[in-house]
């Protein structure tokens, strides 16, 4: 598990995140986004390592696409935050029947170490958070790395 929230009904979007999620602003914030800015806003909430800016900027085509980014916006406004489905997220996750592991940017300032990672550990019953350098975007701070705990993980399991 990546960087991501099991505890939703208590869940409130990041300021980076926020924008995006409200009618009307989110069209316009991100039909106005340029990939400058948004490099901007990966350096400050998304990566901590020198990730090239051309890598970062590619992701303002990618979330606009063909649909000028209408399947993105329905992505950050389809957070169902309710007791019922973090019930079925905390439930799905204690009944699975393979191996897991907390691997966590320990510099996200959108979805903090504690208490999010702390989550993610007591939902998958695990001993530890594996943190990795990084922020909200491990896989780009920290691809090596990940790759090698997942390698890492199946062996055990095999």
């Amino acid at each position: 598990m990546l960087n991501t929230v099991t505890r939703v009904a208590s869940f409130n979007r990041p300021w980076s995140m926020e924008p995006f999620a409200r009618r009307g602003i989110g069209e316009v914030y991100l039909r106005t986004m340029h990939p400058v800015v948004f490099e901007r806003l990966m350096r400050l909430q998304g990566v901590s390592t020198d990730v090239p800016a051309a890598d970062l900027r590619a992701y303002v085509p990618l979330l606009k696409r063909t649909d000028g980014g209408a399947a993105f916006l329905r992505i950050m406004r389809g957070f169902e935050r309710t007791e019922a489905f973090e019930r079925r997220i905390l439930g799905a996750l204690a009944a699975r029947a393979f191996p897991a592991q907390v691997l966590w940017g320990e510099d996200d300032p959108a979805l903090r170490l504690e208490p999010h990672a702390e989550h993610a550990r007591q939902a998958l019953a695990l001993e530890a958070i594996t943190r990795l350098r990084g922020k909200h975007f491990v896989q780009e701070d920290a691809p090596q790395e990940i790759a090698g705990h997942v390698a890492r993980l199946i062996e055990a399991g095999a």
